[in-house]
């Protein structure tokens, strides 16, 4: 599908079966746009909640049932009526674009862990609905996958952020590294950085990992898409170190070549998390 935004992770890929294209697309549409409106343009914070709040109205109307005039709104109530798709992932979703409003610092690793339960796992939970597989190991570990997901895209995009006044490092850590939020990318600071960004990719890594399995269990197409998402998610991690975890000059970015090798090590995966990781 057409995507505005550079992503590092497939979106509607050829990988998908064409049946379910149309519903990850409505899905991804209403996630991009409400993203959008909590982070894009010049509108007031009060415009972004107002704004936010109408898609949440949306939802209302389609729970109840009710047609609506906006063209992709109709298609997600389509798309949920002929899925069965719960709508509290959607009101989630809702739930940390606001948050996005209003929060730009995290204190704690469980407070970052909270938001990325509404922010990233319902993406992964409707996922699992749409191929009929979201019974609990499932959903347990797709949660971990799609939270290491968005703590890998806030470790390569600590630059971008910090340039929008957002930190999404747990001040927790920085204090433990004896860092200043006020100066994360000064010189001074970087012996300190490297060895706290360390510690972040090592716990990222291992959260991936641990939900790793679900994309050896699931079969078919989707079973090699989740590989391959998750191959992207180490892939990136790998590129971090490599730079010695200075990302403010060098923001990790999948380029073609990159994708070769996440497809072969996707190719290769069972075998390679059963002899290097121990699992199954």
């Amino acid at each position: 599908m057409p995507v505005d935004h550079y992503e590092n992770f497939p979106v509607a890929s050829i990988l998908l079966p064409g049946r379910l294209r149309p519903a990850v697309e409505a899905i991804y549409a209403f996630a991009r746009s409400a993203d959008d409106l909590a982070d894009e343009g010049d509108a007031t914070p009060e415009q972004r909640l107002a704004a936010l709040s109408a898609y949440e109205a949306e939802l209302a109307r389609i729970d109840a049932g009710a047609d609506s005039t906006d063209a992709m709104f109709a298609r997600l109530a389509e798309v949920m009526r002929r899925h069965e798709l719960p709508i509290k992932p959607f009101y989630e979703l809702l739930s940390a674009f606001k948050q996005d409003v209003l929060v730009s610092r995290y204190q704690t690793y469980d407070g970052l862990l909270d938001y990325c339960s509404r922010s990233a796992n319902p993406v992964g939970y409707l996922m699992l609905h749409l191929y009929g597989a979201a019974d609990e190991e499932n959903v347990r570990d797709s949660d971990a996958i799609c939270t290491a997901l968005q703590l890998i895209n806030f470790l390569q995009d600590v630059a971008i952020d910090l340039q929008k006044e957002r930190i999404y490092i747990p001040l927790e850590d920085l204090s433990r590294y004896a860092i200043s939020p006020a100066a994360l990318d000064h010189p001074s600071a970087r012996p300190r950085w490297r060895s706290m960004m360390k510690f972040e990719v090592e716990r990222a890594r291992a959260l991936m990992l641990s939900g790793a399995p679900l994309a050896l269990r699931l079969k078919g197409r989707i079973g090699f898409e989740l590989r391959m998402v998750v191959q992207g998610g180490l892939h990136i991690l790998d590129a971090i170190e490599a730079a010695e975890y200075d990302v403010f000059l060098h923001r990790p970015k999948l380029g073609k070549r990159d994708w070769l090798r996440i497809f072969w090590a996707a190719a290769r995966m069972k075998k390679q998390m059963r002899l290097i990781y121990g699992l199954a």
